[in-house]
């Protein structure tokens, strides 16, 4: 078991910064395209994070031209280049799948204020 969390251990990242749900995150993602490499910008709110240590998740849900997206992240993936925080949200549970069903206005989350 100490093996298993030995080599965990090594792939955990230390440039993660502190997010939770609720925020709005830009996720800067390598996106291999045939034999080239780009870097590929995925803005959106948190809406849960899941697990710990090297298998942690966050989901990210973004609108756009009226669809709603949704992508999950491994948080220690070698694939994310960096995680920015863009806004930091005020809001009072864990996971917001409730955003799933709103539109427009409600479907804003507060911003938190210092």
């Amino acid at each position: 078991m100490d093996l298993i969390r030995a080599i965990e251990n090594e792939q955990i990242r230390k440039d993660v910064p502190d997010f939770k749900p609720g925020d709005t995150v830009r996720v800067h993602v390598r996106v291999v395209e045939g034999s080239r490499e780009r870097i590929q910008i995925f803005e959106g709110t948190v809406i849960k994070k899941k697990g710990g240590s090297a298998k942690e998740t966050f989901t990210v849900r973004r609108v756009s031209y009226g669809v709603g997206t949704e992508r999950v992240f491994p948080v220690h993936s070698p694939k994310i280049e960096q995680i920015e925080v863009v806004r930091r949200g005020r809001v009072r549970r864990a996971k917001l799948n409730y955003l799933r069903q709103r539109k427009g206005k409600s479907a804003r989350v507060r911003e938190k204020r210092n």
